[in-house]
């Protein structure tokens, strides 16, 4: 994504300031938010049937709460984490969307309102079709 992001308009900032903050939200979704989002879906796929699984479960929320509590806090009612659209936008959109189907991120109605403004982007469809294209071998719709 960073190397598609410096080579592609409109993906980071011309100020020096706000590239570095965009470039940090890049880091931020994928170290710190996706993480415990990552927790999550082992701790449903390979740990179901461990007998500390109920006791877990609650945990990995709640570490997932904590950092949704604070993404959500530092939005605010902000339509973009820095201002503008950001490719710090597109990433932790992206991780994000792997808690969709717990229905987690409907707690936090900023942040779901938020991934919805990521997933309404043509670029985003553009990029969904054209990654559902090669998975289903049907050329994309749009």
């Amino acid at each position: 994504m960073f190397h598609i992001a410096e080579r592609h308009a409109g993906l980071l900032p011309d100020d020096a300031n706000a590239r570095a903050r965009a470039i940090t939200w890049m880091f931020a979704a994928l170290n710190t938010v996706e993480p415990p989002i990552l927790d999550l879906s082992t701790t449903r796929l390979l740990e179901r049937d461990k007998p500390w699984y109920e006791q877990r479960l609650p945990v990995v929320k709640d570490r997932i709460r904590d950092r949704l509590g604070k993404l959500s806090g530092r939005l605010g009612d902000a339509d973009w984490l820095d201002g503008t659209f950001s490719a710090g936008d597109l990433m932790m959109v992206a991780v994000l969307l792997r808690l969709k189907a717990s229905g987690m991120l409907d707690e936090y109605p900023n942040l779901s309102a938020y991934v919805a403004r990521g997933e309404a982007r043509p670029a985003y469809k553009r990029a969904f079709d054209a990654q559902l294209a090669v998975f289903t071998g049907k050329p994309p719709t749009g």
